[in-house]
């Protein structure tokens, strides 16, 4: 199974040259002020690609997402999104959760402790693929400061959890991939820190793990 990776392309997802691949994953924040005109902009483009399994998360940004996610009939018919939910592809289960933790105004925030503790322990410990729009803490998660940023909370699950694969984005200077013993990282942001659209999808193969 061939999946390529994407996030945080807000509204420039139009930019990308695409890979082919059987799964198509978006990691959150498809667009930037988080209206429903981007929104749809978005899930029309996304609905139109070729992969047979197209597979969406929120993110902080996707604020008309968030305010309707008990009414998503917007949803194209063959866009799997998750909210702290699962799909099982051929052999492989996967699981996505749009939270960030912060206690600000951005869509799907959580607070850093116990709220956004409690996203966490509903992931299945059988998860293959874990997508999440927020980095797990020191994993591919510093912004231009030095500073990680990443969530503390959600880093002692993977730990324990140990998924094959575990696909992010939101931090936006911290492109790229990293392997730990029984995981591969990638944090697939499409847009550098200065929202250049210059990061390339990541594909990987879940095969050759």
């Amino acid at each position: 199974m061939k999946i390529t990776c994407i996030s945080d392309t807000h509204g420039k997802h139009s930019e990308l040259a695409l890979p082919d691949g059987d799964v198509l994953v978006h990691a959150g924040d498809f667009t930037e002020a988080g209206t429903k005109k981007e929104t749809l902009d978005f899930l029309r483009w996304f609905s139109r690609q070729n992969h047979e399994h197209k597979i969406l998360i929120a993110g902080n940004h996707d604020y008309f997402v968030e305010k309707n996610q008990d009414q998503l009939d917007f949803l194209p018919s063959n866009i799997q999104y998750l909210n702290d939910s699962g799909i099982r592809i051929e052999d492989f289960n996967f699981w996505g959760s749009p939270v960030t933790p912060g206690n600000t105004n951005w869509a799907f925030e959580r607070a850093r402790g116990g709220e956004i503790k409690e996203h966490w322990e509903k992931i299945p410990t059988n998860t293959d693929i874990l997508i999440t729009h927020t980095p797990p803490y020191k994993v591919l998660d510093i912004l231009d400061n030095g500073v990680s940023i990443g969530c503390e909370e959600l880093r002692r699950y993977v730990d324990v959890l140990q998924p094959r694969l575990h696909i992010f984005g939101h931090i936006h200077n911290s492109y790229g991939s990293v392997r730990t013993k029984n995981t591969l990282f990638i944090n697939s942001c499409c847009l550098d820190g200065k929202y250049r659209s210059i990061n390339t999808p990541i594909t990987y193969s879940i095969e050759d793990s």
